[in-house]
């Protein structure tokens, strides 16, 4: 079953089926290119480059299950990489989605890799995606995390508002993710740092999450793209990815965070794109 908003509006669309409710934004034409958002995020993050892609693409940007406005996964399941790849399967399916090609950044992006390694993707575009780090990454990354969802959590609404107004302040809280801050909208920040606080699939996920070191044979076309100034997962883990993913196009995001939409979007959009083109 699905649902949608008014027209002219940001359409809050849902879809229902067995066990599970996603929310999603749906704009454009062409071939069907759904897009992955990080641990913690939502399928705003991707607004910078939305309408770029939906000018060439039908853009399909979802909230994972237990992030964002979708609910939780049933109750028992363990937020691995199984579930999730089961839970966007599904989607898929009820959208009528016959293998689009997926970008995804982060858990999104170790994720698509996995849709394309099962044949659910037509091509993978992965930006700074998990699991191509060593243990004492791991453990970094993990102790980053963790300590950023503890400021939203711990934050008063009235104390982030301020800081967030001031170029200073969106350095300090949100320069672990993003590259290029001072520019960035301060009601976006918020809401996204709210998101994250909330998100109650934030914990399993993460647990699980750092336990998966990918590798993987990929019959589809792969580019894994990574921001030159990623500060959490560091810079250096592309080339790990690249050896761990045969065949695989690598590409710099140059001057991009961790999150790199809103860093350089149309660098993003182009790099997506690309990836997409006559697949």
């Amino acid at each position: 079953m699905r649902s949608h908003a008014s027209p002219g509006q940001i359409r809050k669309c849902v879809v229902t089926y067995p066990g599970m409710t996603l929310v999603y934004e749906r704009r454009g034409a062409g071939e069907a290119l759904v897009l992955l958002h990080g641990i913690g995020d939502r399928w705003q993050t991707w607004l910078p480059v939305l309408d770029r892609l939906a000018a060439e693409r039908d853009v399909i940007a979802v909230d994972l299950p237990g992030f964002g406005a979708s609910p939780p996964l049933p109750e028992g399941s363990a937020y691995d990489m199984a579930d999730f790849v089961d839970a966007l399967t599904g989607f898929f399916d009820e959208l009528g989605l016959d293998r689009p090609h997926v970008a995804g950044n982060s858990l999104g992006g170790m994720l698509a890799l996995e849709l394309g390694r099962i044949g659910k993707a037509r091509s993978v575009t992965a930006l700074s995606p998990a699991g191509f780090w060593n243990g004492p990454e791991i453990r970094y990354a993990g102790a980053a995390l963790r300590f950023t969802r503890a400021m939203a959590r711990r934050s008063p609404r009235a104390l982030a508002e301020r800081t967030l107004r001031s170029r200073a302040g969106r350095a300090a809280l949100t320069g672990l993710i993003y590259a290029r801050t001072a520019d960035r909208d301060p009601e976006d920040l918020l809401a996204g740092s709210e998101a994250l606080a909330n998100a109650p699939g934030f914990v399993p996920t993460l647990r699980h999450g750092l336990n998966v070191r990918y590798h993987a044979t990929i019959d589809v076309p792969v580019t894994i793209a990574w921001g030159t100034r990623d500060r959490l997962l560091l810079p250096w883990q592309a080339a790990r990815a690249n050896r761990a993913v045969p065949g695989v196009r690598g590409v710099w995001l140059k001057g991009c965070g961790h999150v790199p939409m809103g860093d350089d979007p149309a660098m993003v959009a182009g790099v997506i794109l690309e990836a997409t083109a006559g697949k």
